[in-house]
Order: structure tokens, then C-alpha cells, then sequence
């Protein structure tokens, strides 16, 4: 199974809030960052070259529990996966 890991960089004394580095099996994510959802797998209204050169979006959610309903996981695996 692959390794996701969050490694503190700094933490505000104050507020506690945190920056860091999430690394996944597809790369590397300085947070905070944003982080659009995928509704059903895609952002409405938005390429994935628009998220990615002008949102600046680094990493997608999606809800996978969704996603194995419709259109269901051989779908999504016959279609390259998440």
C-alpha cells in the first residue's frame, strides 16, 4: 500500500496553524494549498489545464464513496483511476 506522509515545516505559536509538506505516491504538495473538489470526478465549469495553470491547484479531492456508487469503481479503474 502506498505511503502518504505530512512532514511539519513551521508552526505559528500563536494560532497553531501549520505548513508542511504532504507527500504522496503521485508527488510532492506544500501545504497550506488549494484544494478543489471534484464533484463526480471533475471540477464544473473548469479544465484541468485551467486548474492547474491559472488556479494554481496542485492536488484534486474526490469522493470516492461517490464515485464506487456511479458510475462504480470498474468505471473509474477501466478509465485510468483517480
Amino acid at each position: 500500500m502506498p505511503v502518504i506522509r505530512f512532514e511539519i515545516e513551521a508552526e505559528c505559536p500563536v494560532t497553531g496553524a501549520r505548513a508542511g509538506l504532504l507527500y504522496t505516491p503521485h508527488g510532492t504538495v506544500e501545504t497550506p494549498v488549494f484544494m478543489p473538489v471534484g464533484t463526480q470526478a471533475t471540477v464544473k465549469g473548469l479544465t484541468p489545464r485551467d486548474l492547474a495553470d491559472d488556479a494554481g491547484a496542485r492536488i484534486l479531492l474526490a469522493n470516492t464513496y461517490h464515485l464506487y456508487l456511479r458510475p462504480g469503481h470498474e468505471t473509474v479503474r477501466h478509465l485510468g483511476g483517480l
